[in-house]
């Protein structure tokens, strides 16, 4: 069971938070030619794309990094999906929220499932704590804005925590079109609360004005 204290909600600091850049309308806004893939890689470096990608990646983000338009790029993502699915492949490339990513297929979700719980055991690092304890003050809240709060990168973070089912993403951002995440009732569970009202306020736990500005 994760403790209250352990989590280190009490020392997680918050700040100005930035938002995140919009995607381009433009379908077809494509970069200079001599930076385009080689017409035989580019099947190859759509899959490199959408191996690193963590939220539902757009055609038009896809074309720009290629060099290919967006509708030549939604082709070769059909035909990508259609290649997996013909050779009862592990994954699957599914268009899902505005975008495509790769997802496990559902045959295989126990087995998935398995591999994961076979770690829920093991101790939550303290920069997963501390990713924990902003989601859940903040929550519903996007990636780029826990990164702003922490100061570093979390993506790697945030897929620990989704992995172990302690925080799940709750669709897009209406402003900055950021994919939301917010705690689950596992979290709830392994905290031992009954909801998020019971969370210990932050006031009383942050540090003196005096404090910070003698630092």
């Amino acid at each position: 069971m994760i403790e209250a204290d352990e989590c280190g909600v009490l020392q997680v600091a918050y700040g100005e938070l930035t938002a995140e850049p919009g995607e381009d309308d433009d379908n077809e806004l494509v970069p200079e030619p001599d930076t385009a893939v080689a017409e035989d890689d580019l099947p190859h470096a759509i899959e490199a794309i959408l191996l690193v990608v963590d939220n539902p990646v757009s055609e038009t983000a896809v074309a720009s990094a290629v060099g290919f338009s967006a509708t030549r790029v939604r082709a070769e993502l059909d035909a990508l999906a259609a290649e997996y699915t013909r050779t009862s492949s592990g994954i699957e490339l599914r268009e899902f929220g505005g975008g495509w990513r790769f997802y496990t297929r559902d045959r295989f979700a126990h087995v998935v499932e398995r591999f994961v719980l076979d770690g829920q055991q093991s101790r939550l690092s303290r920069a997963a704590l501390e990713t924990l304890a902003v989601i859940a003050y903040r929550q519903p809240v996007t990636r780029a804005r826990i990164a702003a709060v922490r100061g570093v990168n979390v993506d790697g973070v945030i897929r620990t925590l989704t992995a172990r089912g302690l925080a799940e993403d709750v669709g897009t951002d209406a402003e900055t079109g950021g994919m939301l995440y917010r705690t689950t009732e596992l979290f709830l569970e392994r905290l031992g609360l009954s909801s998020l009202d019971d969370l210990p306020a932050l006031g009383p736990l942050l540090p003196e004005i005096d404090a910070v500005e003698d630092e």
